[in-house]
């Protein structure tokens, strides 16, 4: 058993984050990382595309019992979170959400964390095992007077050593360091794990850091832990396992691709990393002409740029669930190519574990004091 500062601070087993990934819900997938023993993840960047994105927002409502009476996203968030305090209790998980916290995303960024308070109060048995919350994608700063002082563990998903300066001064619990190996959304001015993460770990010694961006299994979190990290938070590993509600298309393309699947191009709140398909092409080449700071480090905004460039991600998620092979988008991180199959949730926690305690064995042996 691998026991870190952070798996004593969030009072989890092993040291593993199951990342919060959209625009698909993660509702079961957090039930069921949490009751392996990791922390389990609600994301909630899907919980607003109930008028862009109705397929997506209607796998929110589905796995939860009683939000298709709902009255408002809103409210389906709140059920979602009362669903996993049942899901989760005979195993005493813990588990929380991902909440992007960017200016495009404020408004209801704010909406989520004032609904989790206000659930969180509803029941002790919430509020002492579904206390986490991490944010992304924008200034912890300007959120905190809303997280800070109410019973939560808050991490914040940064991409440099200048941001997790901004975080710690927001009094984050921990820092996710997130290199640019890692799916989805990343940095307008990229840096590799490898550089990132020793980088913070070495400026904030006194906070847990989690690793993210590239780690997949057991090899990897031996790595983050050799280079100073508390755990690590896996996204494109978790989405290849079968509780995962991201639809069966998508799951099957991350075991599917190999060596250089991956592409970078623009999303709807920056850059953003997708595997490698003709549809991601087609986005590349539009992002050139169109959001090159996705490539030089300029950001731009999404008012700056043809709308056709950002929404081309929602329409491909559309035609993902839809099963619209010819129209799909997929995002996905760097390990896509190393993951060659579909576990349960607990048994990729189990194995990854398994896995790192004999490298560090080995470790031990091969290289002794």
């Amino acid at each position: 058993m691998i026991k870190t500062r952070f798996t004593e601070l969030v009072g989890i087993e092993h040291p593993i984050i199951q990342a919060g990934m959209g625009p698909f819900s993660t509702n079961m997938l957090c039930s069921a990382a949490a009751n392996a023993g990791a922390i389990g993840l609600i994301s909630t960047s899907g919980i607003t595309s109930q008028l862009i994105a109705p397929d997506m927002y209607k796998i929110f409502v589905e796995s939860t019992p009683g939000a298709k009476d709902a009255e408002s996203p809103i409210d389906v968030y709140k059920l979602v979170y009362r669903a996993t305090a049942e899901r989760t209790k005979d195993k005493k998980g813990i588990w929380g959400s991902n909440i992007m916290v960017s200016e495009e995303m404020r408004g209801m960024a704010i909406k989520l964390i004032e609904a989790l308070i206000e659930v969180r109060e509803e029941s002790k048995d919430i509020e002492e095992r579904g206390r986490v919350i991490i944010t992304s994608a924008g200034d912890p700063v300007k959120i905190a007077p809303l997280v800070k002082d109410k019973g939560m563990i808050w991490g914040q998903v940064v991409p440099s050593v200048k941001h997790a300066t901004r975080s710690v001064k927001a009094g984050v619990d921990f820092i996710v360091a997130s290199g640019q190996e890692g799916g989805f959304h990343g940095p307008w001015e990229p840096i590799s794990s490898m550089t990132l993460l020793p980088a913070i770990c070495e400026e904030f010694p006194d906070t847990p850091v989690v690793a993210a961006g590239g780690f997949c299994d057991g090899r990897t979190l031996t790595a983050a832990l050799a280079l100073g990290a508390d755990g690590v938070q896996m996204g494109t590993r978790f989405l290849a396992t079968k509780e995962c509600e991201f639809a069966d298309m998508w799951k099957e393309k991350v075991v599917e691709l190999g060596d250089r699947c991956t592409i970078r191009a623009r999303g709807i709140v920056g850059p953003a990393r997708y595997l490698k398909t003709p549809v991601s092409q087609t986005m590349c080449e539009e992002t050139i002409k169109y959001a090159p700071g996705t490539y030089s480090g300029v950001p731009d905004t999404i008012t700056s740029i043809p709308a056709k460039v950002v929404m081309a991600e929602m329409k491909g998620f559309a035609a993902t669930f839809a099963g619209d092979e010819d129209k799909a988008l997929y995002t996905g991180g760097e390990c896509a190519q190393r993951i060659n199959d579909m576990p349960s949730a607990a048994e990729l926690v189990e194995r990854t574990v398994k896995e790192a305690e004999t490298q560090l064995k080995m470790m031990a042996t091969k290289y002794p004091q």
